[in-house]
């Protein structure tokens, strides 16, 4: 909204010689009616403004791009190493807290179940059947 917008100018000084016909009793009205006007100024611009960007993102998706209008979603390649770099800032404390409880046998078992849960993670996409990997896909992927 422009600071210099001939109707809001228009309004403020017809709320201003109100205020000045009518007295200080009605100032709490008029600056009422007047900050109403300037508050549905302000949406109707807001809402221009989402129309018109939300027009040019469909425009651009139907153009040649292609791709969903929102965040972008992590690949499967990104979800695995996430898991595995996951496992391994858990692997600190958990190694800890095996070796002091149960010593080497402990610290053993403790990346027995990591190294195994991430092996089981990685073996997981050749396990799920192949249908049952695309029917899983999102229409925007």
């Amino acid at each position: 909204m422009d600071a210099r917008d001939p109707e809001l100018n228009k309004e403020l000084s017809a709320t201003l010689q109100a205020r000045k016909d009518l007295g200080a009793e009605y100032e709490s009205e008029l600056v009422d009616s007047f900050m109403e006007k300037v508050t549905e100024r302000v949406d109707s611009r807001v809402e221009q403004r989402v129309r018109r960007e939300l027009a040019q993102q469909q425009t651009s998706y139907a153009r040649a791009d292609r791709r969903p209008i929102g965040p972008p979603q992590p690949s499967a390649r990104f979800a695995r190493y996430g898991f595995a770099g996951f496992t391994m800032i858990a692997a600190i404390p958990l190694s800890a807290i095996g070796a002091v409880n149960a010593g080497t046998a402990g610290l053993f078992i403790t990346w027995a179940g990591i190294v195994g849960v991430n092996v089981a993670q990685g073996l997981s996409s050749f396990l799920v059947p192949r249908a049952k990997r695309d029917d899983d896909k999102d229409e925007w992927a």
